[in-house]
């Protein structure tokens, strides 16, 4: 008998192993990681427009995307600036024309959402509770989101970076092509890509416009939650 009439299927025609099943819910799985971003982007703008910061909680805000709002308000204008050359284009095909002006705008409103989820979203340095609740949680835009426990930061130092190669263990978030924060980690924590993909990682490098003020409030952040957490002296011998 041949190997087609050994296989089994179901009575949808697809093998009984679910091969085909299985690949659409993984696509699907996949592609509703681009499709949540893309969410948070054009909420970022109501956040923005109301100006209702997301995350911050009993926790201290550090900025980081002054440095790009050069570089998407040109992404912006050549976006605006195609828009206009599309409808001169195809000014005799109206359908075509709304179908591309339609993508245009969307397209628009993407580049504003980053923009916004930039300044919406911003760092979050929390040390209100002990050594195992305080945290500093490191964003880009609405991509990136790492809760990084303050127990696991051995070592925070300020470094000004322009070069980033991708390297096993290391998280690279360049604001403008530079990082200007290194953080070194005593533990791995868990960080997920743009596809959803678990990675661990033990040094984060990243970004904020005022570093020094970072760096300092972390190190002070540091040494508070590691007294909270110290054993007391013991008690001097009676006398």
């Amino acid at each position: 008998m041949s190997a087609a009439a050994d296989t089994v299927r179901t009575a949808g025609g697809t093998p009984a192993g679910g091969t085909p099943a299985t690949g659409a819910m993984r696509a699907v799985r996949i592609m509703r990681h681009p499709v949540a971003h893309e969410v948070r982007l054009l909420a970022s703008i109501g956040r923005w427009v109301a100006r209702r910061p997301h995350g911050i909680g009993r926790g201290r805000a550090f900025s980081y995307g002054r440095g790009q709002g050069a570089m998407m308000f040109g992404f912006g204008f050549v976006s605006v600036l195609e828009s206009a050359c599309m409808a001169v284009l195809l000014r005799n095909h109206p359908a075509v024309h709304r179908v591309v002006f339609a993508l245009d705008v969307y397209t628009l409103l993407l580049i504003v959402g980053m923009h916004a989820a930039s300044v919406t979203r911003p760092h979050v340095l929390d040390d209100t509770g002990d050594e195992d609740e305080a945290f500093l949680r490191i964003r880009r835009a609405a991509h990136v989101d790492v809760r990084v426990p303050l127990a696991a930061i051995s070592s925070v130092r300020r470094e000004l970076v322009t070069t980033h190669e991708k390297r096993d263990g290391r998280l690279d978030l360049a604001i403008g092509a530079q990082t200007t924060i290194t953080l070194e980690l005593s533990s791995p924590v868990r960080h997920f890509t743009f596809l959803g993909r678990p990675k661990e990682v033990t040094m984060i490098r990243f970004h904020a416009d005022e570093p020094e003020a970072l760096v300092r409030e972390i190190r002070t952040a540091l040494e508070l939650t590691r007294e909270r957490t110290a054993p007391s002296p013991s008690p001097g011998r009676p006398v």
